[in-house]
């Protein structure tokens, strides 16, 4: 008898209408994350709002840097259903007040045709961020399209010997942590190539030996892109094929990725990223240790050297100098044991 009622049960549960099927409600958080882990299976943009709502009552929306791949899946939705923008942002809304950074910014983001009138269009319901809308409106917060891993820097003599007046800092979005969150969302949503050749993009940052935020970064790209990668198998296809046309720097790490991928031994990329950043933490910057070598040297030929890096827009690798003055030795050991 138990039997039979479980074999009606199931053979109700395959009656119910996919309509109502697609009703069920997410549970928690994690839930949302595989939803969205799977997603290119089966589509279903107009649910991305139920996970919103969700997500917002939930409190995950508060904080920008932890809610990146949220912001990044909103903006890949909205950017792989152009036509159905409005709709969806539509059903996103309203949200409360400190929430409501997402869909303007996911609009930002999405990069499709009518992001600017889609972004009009729903000013009044997003009021208590209305600053950060007319910010985008007018150019002043930058868009995905103008996402660099880091903003150019001037040389050194650009930056105390120009004499030219004081151009406007050029509106840039540089890499970080929440970033990197963000790219992955718009990737599980679209399965576009621009995330990962961004993503990957962060890996030559895993061997950075002087910032602590680089190597974190570029530890951080090289763990997700080796985790997804051996779990995803079109993804270990896809960074398989676009490796030869990377650049130099980037191929050797993406090697260290599809090899941990293929052997499904991600845990050894994160030992190795976490012993990079304690050695860097116990050791300080490679630079300041090898900087401390060049104070043997003779202050003549640090000052060319400094003249030369200026030239080239290198300074900042952290050679001390001071054009027209002396360096001391004594400088050069302060220097070099500053954290």
């Amino acid at each position: 008898m138990r039997g039979v009622c479980i074999l009606a049960a199931i053979g109700l549960a395959l009656a119910m209408p996919a309509a109502q099927a697609k009703t069920v409600q997410f549970g928690s958080s994690g839930e949302i994350l595989k939803w969205m882990n799977d997603y290119r299976s089966a589509p279903d943009p107009f649910r991305a709002a139920d996970a919103i709502h969700k997500l917002s009552s939930l409190g995950e929306l508060r904080n920008p840097e932890s809610a990146g791949v949220y912001l990044g899946f909103a903006a890949g939705i909205l950017s792989a259903n152009p036509g159905k923008a409005d709709e969806l942002v539509a059903r996103m809304l309203p949200l409360p007040a400190e929430d409501q950074w997402l869909v303007v910014r996911a609009v930002a983001y999405s990069g499709i045709p009518r992001w600017r009138f889609v972004l009009f269009k729903i000013r009044p319901q997003v009021s208590a961020r209305a600053a950060m809308l007319g910010k985008y409106l007018d150019g002043t917060l930058p868009l995905l399209s103008q996402y660099q891993l880091e903003a150019p820097k001037p040389g050194w003599f650009a930056r105390n010997l120009s004499f030219q007046s004081a151009k406007a800092k050029p509106v840039v979005l540089e890499g970080s942590p929440d970033m990197l969150d963000m790219f992955w969302g718009y990737y599980y949503a679209t399965g576009a190539r621009m995330p990962i050749d961004n993503i990957m993009g962060m890996l030559p940052w895993a061997e950075n030996k002087d910032d602590i935020g680089k190597l974190t970064l570029g530890g951080m790209a090289k763990y997700t892109l080796a985790s997804n990668a051996s779990r995803d198998p079109e993804l270990l296809k896809t960074i398989k094929a676009l490796r030869p046309t990377q650049p130099k720097d980037v191929q050797p790490v993406l090697k260290e990725v599809i090899d941990a991928a293929d052997d499904v031994d991600v845990s050894r990329v994160r030992r190795e990223m976490l012993a990079a950043l304690e050695k860097l933490r116990r050791d300080g910057s490679q630079t300041k240790r090898d900087v401390s070598w060049w104070g043997k040297v003779g202050e003549g030929a640090i000052a060319v050297g400094c003249i030369a890096a200026a030239v080239a827009g290198q300074v900042e690798v952290g050679i001390p100098c001071v054009v027209g003055g002396a360096v001391t030795s004594g400088g050069l050991a302060l220097w070099s044991h500053s954290n």
